[in-house]
C-alpha cells in the first residue's frame, strides 16, 4: 500500500499529484483571467468616458496589464518604520488566500474540471470570503497610518453590514432548490426556470449587497481616494500591493460566477457549450460592475450603513418570507 492512502483509496499519491496540479492550472487561469479584466476594465471606462485608455504596449494595449504586473514585480518592497512588521507583511497574503481558496467550490460545468464537488458549497463560499476582511484589517492597522487605519475600520464595517444581506438574499434560492450543492442548484433551473424571475427581489438585494462586499464604486469607501489617499494599501508598494489588488479581482469573477450560477441557469443554455454559456453570463456581469465604477457617484459613509440596515435587510426579509409561503402552497397543493 502507497504511503500516503486512505482507507477507503480517497486520496493515493496520484490524487494528490493531479489536485496540486490542478491547483496551479486553476491559479495561472485566473492569473490571466485578472490581467484582461484590468485591461477590460481600463478600455471600457475609457470608452464610456470618451478617453482611448491603454493603447501603447502591445497591439492595442494588450500586454498594458502583463506591463504593470512586472512593474510592480520589480519595485521595491517598502516596510514604514513605525509599522508593526509581522502583521504588516502578512496581512496581503491573508487577504489573497481566500480569495483563490473560494474558487474551488464554484463549478463551471457539471462535471466539477479542477474545482471540488461540496454539499454546502454557498456556505463555504460565505465563510471562506470573510476570511478576507482580517488582511485588510491588519493591513490598515499594522500601517501606523491613519488614512489606512480609517480604511480599515470602513471595511470591517461594511463588511459587517452586508454581508448579511448577502447570505440571507440567497437563502430563497436555496429554499427553492431544496440544497446548498451548486450543481443542484443549477440543474433545479434547468428543471424549473432561472431564478432570476422568482427571485428577482433576492437578485436585487444580491447584486447591491455584492457591490459592497467588493468595495466597488459607489460603495469604494474603504479606499475613497479622495478622503483617504489609498484607504488600507496607502503605505504599500510593490508585489504586496499586488496582492490586495488581485483578491479584490478575483472576488469580482468569483462573486460573478456565483450570480451566473444562483440566478441564470448557470452553463444551461441552447446550441452552444456549456462552459460558453457560463462564460458569457459571468463576463455579463463583470461588464456591470465595470459599468457601475464609470457611472455611479460615492455614496457617504452614513449613507452606505442606512441603506444596508433600514433597506436590504428588510427586503432580504421580506424574500425569505414570500418564498417560504409561495413553495408551502405549491408543495401543499
Amino acid at each position: 500500500m502507497p504511503f500516503f492512502q486512505w482507507v477507503n483509496d480517497a486520496l493515493t499519491w496520484g490524487t494528490l499529484f493531479r489536485m496540486l496540479l490542478g491547483g496551479i492550472i486553476v491559479l495561472l487561469f485566473l492569473l490571466g483571467v485578472v490581467a484582461y479584466m484590468l485591461y477590460f476594465e481600463r478600455k471600457i471606462i475609457g470608452w464610456m468616458q470618451l478617453r482611448i485608455g491603454p493603447n501603447r504596449v502591445g497591439p492595442l494595449g494588450l500586454f498594458q496589464s502583463i506591463a504593470d504586473v512586472l512593474k510592480l514585480l520589480a519595485k521595491e518592497d517598502i516596510v514604514p518604520a513605525q509599522a508593526d512588521r509581522p502583521l504588516f507583511l502578512i496581512a496581503p497574503i491573508i487577504a489573497f488566500v481566500p480569495s483563490f481558496v473560494v474558487i474551488a467550490a464554484i463549478p463551471w460545468t457539471a462535471s466539477h474540471p479542477f474545482t471540488a464537488d461540496i454539499s454546502v458549497a454557498l456556505l463555504y463560499y460565505l465563510a471562506l470570503s470573510s476570511i478576507t476582511i482580517l488582511g485588510i484589517m491588519l493591513g490598515g492597522w499594522a500601517s501606523n497610518n491613519k488614512y489606512s487605519l480609517l480604511g480599515g475600520m470602513r471595511s470591517a464595517a461594511q463588511m459587517i453590514s452586508y454581508e448579511i444581506p448577502l447570505g440571507m438574499s440567497l437563502l430563497g434560492v436555496i429554499l427553492m432548490a431544496g440544497s446548498l450543492n451548486i450543481v443542484d442548484i443549477v440543474e433545479a433551473q434547468r428543471r424549473f426556470m432561472w431564478f432570476i424571475i422568482p427571485q428577482f427581489l433576492g437578485f436585487c438585494v444580491f447584486i447591491v449587497a455584492a457591490t459592497a462586499e467588493l468595495n466597488r464604486t459607489p460603495f469604494d469607501l474603504p479606499e475613497a481616494e479622495s478622503e483617504l489617499v489609498a484607504g488600507y494599501h496607502t503605505e504599500y508598494s510593490g508585489f504586496r500591493f499586488a496582492f490586495y489588488m488581485l483578491a479584490e479581482y478575483l472576488y469580482v469573477f468569483a462573486i460573478s460566477c456565483l450570480g451566473a450560477a444562483l440566478f441564470f441557469g448557470g452553463w444551461s443554455g441552447p446550441l452552444l457549450p456549456g462552459w460558453l454559456w457560463f462564460a458569457i453570463k459571468v463576463s455579463a456581469f463583470i461588464f456591470f460592475f465595470f459599468w457601475l465604477r464609470a457611472t455611479m457617484p460615492r455614496i457617504r459613509v452614513d449613507q452606505l450603513m442606512t441603506f444596508s440596515w433600514k433597506v436590504l435587510l428588510p427586503l432580504a426579509l421580506v424574500n425569505i418570507v414570500l418564498t417560504s409561503v409561495i413553495k408551502y402552497w405549491v408543495n401543499a397543493g
